[in-house]
């Protein structure tokens, strides 16, 4: 909530594009944003979660980035360019999106960058972060506690949300502690939809 609205400044009938879409944090984007009457493009790893955020989470278009040119997906997607990107995987997908932003006043979110973790004494920042300067966009990182003194507003929606049932927080739970190295080794193959819990 916190990087969608109050960073994100996410506005009805804005393009809304969510990397990490299948994940813990993307379905819950994915959800706020199409409530706050957005039109949401999710990007995930493979077809089974592509179907999973158009069928369940209600994105209206889903790009697999194992399987799709990323880019021409998204100019498909979005001819005029995205307004809003909440990014949770940085690298390539980053500057795919960087590449097809809306001309003008484009905000990207970046809450973390997955696709960096595994290295990070080598982390590969944006190649074209020019097109910022070039679309009049913005760039900005979030620590939620930061924005404390909006918990009440968001805690308001969220919580009407879920009472309404346009808000579900999906889980993918691993049975047994001593599954717990197989379940981390899921946060970075994708082996999972939603929040990933280890149950002892």
């Amino acid at each position: 909530w916190v990087g969608l609205v109050a960073v994100g400044e996410v506005q009805e009938n804005d393009v809304v594009v969510v990397s990490g879409a299948a994940g813990a944090v993307g379905t819950v984007v994915v959800q706020l944003a199409k409530a706050r009457g957005a039109r949401v493009i999710g990007i995930a790893g493979g077809p089974e979660k592509c179907s999973y955020l158009t069928e369940k989470m209600g994105a209206d278009v889903a790009i697999d980035y194992k399987n799709n040119d990323v880019s021409s997906a998204l100019k498909a997607a979005a001819p005029e360019g995205a307004n809003v990107f909440f990014d949770n995987v940085g690298g390539e997908i980053l500057d795919n999106v960087l590449d097809n932003l809306a001309a003008a006043e484009a905000r990207i979110v970046i809450c973390g960058a997955i696709s960096q973790y595994q290295h990070l004494a080598d982390v590969r920042g944006p190649k074209l972060y020019l097109r910022l300067a070039e679309r009049n966009a913005s760039m900005r990182g979030f620590v939620v506690s930061h924005h404390e003194a909006r918990y009440p507003e968001a805690i308001q929606e969220i919580s009407e949300l879920l009472k309404t049932g346009q808000l579900a927080l999906p889980e993918h739970v691993v049975e047994g502690i001593d599954r717990f190295a197989e379940a981390l080794f899921m946060l970075f193959n994708g082996a999972h939809v939603g929040n990933l819990v280890v149950r002892p």
